[in-house]
């Protein structure tokens, strides 16, 4: 999971040098028509003729059996699921984190130029903290093998949370390039840990249909924390209450998943 997720950081590096090329050369329009072909001519025959959806497809088998390999957990239906604390804390815990990530993300080049950096200052931070993340995906995917998932997700979270009251201090160079290189890796958990820690708590059987649910408030939280920080700028003119918040939301989302408890999978 770790290797396969560093081609995400791979093209969130890449992407914004590629497209601010192709607009330099043939205007926005065409540099997203072109962006939009490149993604369907890679996307679609590696989803069709590379990916697999199940362990027979490749020919894999528990070893000594007979059957195909099935999860070790005993899965759970959705309606149970629902009734878990294990869900919510999952689907709680994510969305603040992944909320305060986006708000970090999207607000990033803005903060840097209302800090007195210039585009290109900007764009080069950016692209630390993007890099940063290679490493950080890495080392995620060998500690979840080897400790618990749980654990790993909550350290990396709490990592990211501690990392944002550096832009208190964005002015020093030294604070925001430690804050592009801590928070950059602490991004390795943010979206790799939460199947695995969901098919963890509740089996395989649902597991699509649990991560749409979590996914789906991922994605709520995405949007809310970038408008709520906004609005708190329009109103105060300064980031750092909002930078306030995100770090209680990532300290909060936190400790939600280090309250998961991956033995207890029943309602309660």
């Amino acid at each position: 999971m770790g290797v396969a997720y560093v081609g995400l950081g791979l093209g969130g590096a890449v992407a914004p040098r590629l497209v601010a090329y192709l607009i330099a050369q043939f205007g926005w329009r065409r540099a997203f028509e072109i962006t939009g072909v490149l993604i369907m001519a890679v996307l679609f025959p590696v989803g069709w003729l590379v990916t697999r959806s199940r362990p027979e497809e490749l020919g894999l088998r528990r070893e000594g059996a007979r059957e195909p390999n099935k999860p070790t957990t005993e899965p759970l239906n959705v309606r149970r699921a629902l009734a878990a604390r294990n869900f919510w804390l999952i689907l709680v815990g994510s969305t603040l984190v992944i909320g305060a990530i986006g708000t970090v993300i999207q607000q990033f080049v803005l903060f840097l130029r209302d800090q007195g950096y210039s585009t290109a200052e900007a764009s080069k931070i950016s692209s630390a903290l993007l890099v940063s993340g290679l490493a950080g995906r890495i080392l995620v995917g060998f500690l979840a093998d080897r400790f618990r998932k749980k654990n790993v997700m909550a350290l990396f979270y709490f990592l990211l949370a501690a990392a944002i009251p550096l832009l208190v201090a964005a002015r020093q160079a030294k604070a925001i390039w430690s804050f592009a290189l801590v928070f950059g890796f602490a991004m390795g958990a943010d979206y790799m840990l939460i199947p695995l820690v969901t098919a963890e708590c509740f089996g395989l059987a649902s597991l699509g249909q649990l991560l749409s649910l979590i996914i789906m408030a991922d994605s709520l939280g995405q949007w809310f924390g970038p408008w709520l920080a906004g609005r708190i700028f329009d109103v105060t003119g300064s980031y750092n209450s909002a930078w306030a918040v995100m770090t209680a939301a990532g300290i909060a989302g936190a400790v939600a998943i280090y309250a998961v408890d991956p033995k207890r999978n029943t309602a309660s």
